[in-house]
């Protein structure tokens, strides 16, 4: 059996990057595992193909606690504490939030449109960027405009790049009938869920209990599959995004935080804090920080009525002399520096290719870039998301989210919300199908009742 973000000789290879970005001294480490036969370049899939035999598999458990016990250099710059966060911080802008119509319009365009970006990358997730062209060019679909199609590929180009296996059945344009089930909306929904009962004055722990409560083990992955073993490990918070979990600065956070946008319109401070809150349990640093961005765009969102001034806003949320600071001005950069859209992929792909493709950084830079390249179009700034190769669907999900909330559902396009059919696919209790109109009165309501 292959258990994908939980092999020890996996997380291994994973903790050896992760320490060496906190500085640690990770030599010795390094030595005794390859003197051992084990790899130090991580599985991109999530596990190895081969198990490691029980005596290595026996020492990476061994080196995982020895790299959990270094020190790591001193990051004054990036403090996991919101306090310490919150000293960083330029003045916090309050934008005036739209009439309650605006907000309708708004709430039912962040929701469909993070279902709409989420479903295009749904069926190449894992599949690097000259696959995806690859594939595109052999179905004539290239430049990305419309859901990916199995109609007219090539076996040969199918079998180099296969689908994603577990999306493709239910993604793929002749197929699609409803979003599917992904973990990129199950979380916008818990959070949905977490409002309604505790407020916005909920707690980490009560994080914990909900994931205890509603998700399944098996569709939490990266950062959050090592924090929910460390739940029920009883481990405290923050120890939950700390211990052995190399993955504590991936995307997991960004991903399931823009609910807490939605419901503070206006107010990027008040949705970071939120997301903060949320995004602790079981990231740091930039992890933490790629959380607090997304609620803060998504904040902006609600407000603001151009892609320039949602970024502008959601910015002042980062701290400045962050990784994830730097990340965001590069991607808006290269927006403005070029028009051609290979050529900024290229760029990017220079400064970040070398992280795994579901971290933080290389994925903020993607969304910062598809935001400001595709000039308030929706089509365009979901494809760019999702052509870039990284993580497609989250990507494309948060893009969606962002676009969707200024355009509405009318300005997204029939082509990308007709297939939706207003309605998203969830593993969470309560019924396998939620619709859009339901869930944009519940945040209207949680919005009201936030004032």
């Amino acid at each position: 059996m292959r258990l994908t973000w939980a092999q020890p000789e996996d997380l291994l290879a994973h903790e050896l990057v992760q320490s060496a970005a906190e500085g640690k001294d990770t030599a010795a480490v390094v030595a005794r595992w390859e003197a051992a036969g084990g790899s130090t370049v991580p599985a991109v899939s999530g596990a190895s193909a081969i198990p490691a035999p029980p005596e290595r598999r026996a020492l990476a458990r061994e080196l995982l606690g020895e790299l959990q016990d270094l020190a790591a250099a001193p990051a004054p710059a990036e403090p996991d504490d919101w306090e310490e966060i919150a000293a960083l911080l330029p003045a916090a802008p309050r934008l005036a939030a739209p009439r309650p119509a605006g907000l309708d319009r708004r709430v039912r365009g962040g929701w469909t449109g993070r279902a709409a970006g989420c479903l295009l990358g749904k069926p190449v997730e894992k599949i690097p960027r000259h696959g995806i062209e690859e594939i595109l060019r052999a179905t004539g679909r290239w430049p990305l405009d419309r859901y990916f199609t199995a109609v007219g590929l090539a076996d040969h180009v199918a079998a180099r790049w296969p689908w994603n296996r577990r999306s493709a059945p239910t993604s793929l344009e002749e197929n699609i009938a409803g979003m599917p089930e992904d973990d990129d909306l199950n979380y916008p929904l818990l959070a949905l869920d977490l409002l309604e009962r505790r407020g916005t004055g909920f707690t980490t722990e009560d994080v914990a209990q909900l994931w205890l409560d509603n998700l399944p083990a098996g569709r939490v992955f990266t950062a959050e599959r090592a924090a929910y073993r460390n739940i029920l490990d009883a481990r405290p918070v923050p120890e939950t995004a700390t211990f052995l979990n190399p993955f504590r600065e991936w995307i997991g956070a960004l991903i399931r935080t823009d609910v807490y946008g939605w419901v503070t319109p206006g107010d990027p401070r008040a949705a970071a804090r939120l997301a903060w809150t949320d995004a602790r349990l079981s990231h740091t640093r930039n992890g933490i920080y790629g959380a607090m961005w997304a609620a803060a765009l998504c904040s902006a969102a609600m407000a603001r009525d151009t892609v320039d001034e949602v970024l502008d806003a959601a910015e002042s949320v980062i701290p400045p002399g962050s990784r994830l600071a730097a990340a965001v001005s590069l991607g808006r950069q290269t927006a403005a520096e070029t028009e051609d859209v290979a050529a900024g992929l290229d760029r990017l792909h220079a400064a970040y290719g070398h992280l795994h493709w579901v971290h933080v950084l290389n994925n903020a830079a993607v969304i910062a870039y598809a935001l400001a390249a595709g000039r308030g179009m929706f089509g365009p700034s979901v494809a760019i998301a999702v052509t870039a190769g990284w993580d497609t669907d989250s990507a494309g999900a948060t893009v969606g989210s962002v676009l969707g909330a200024l355009l509405g559902p009318d300005g997204i396009g029939e082509q990308w919300t007709a297939p939706i059919d207003g309605r998203i696919a969830t593993s969470l209790p309560g019924g396998d199908q939620r619709r859009i109109e339901d869930l944009a009165l519940r945040t209207r309501r949680l919005q009201e009742g936030a004032r």
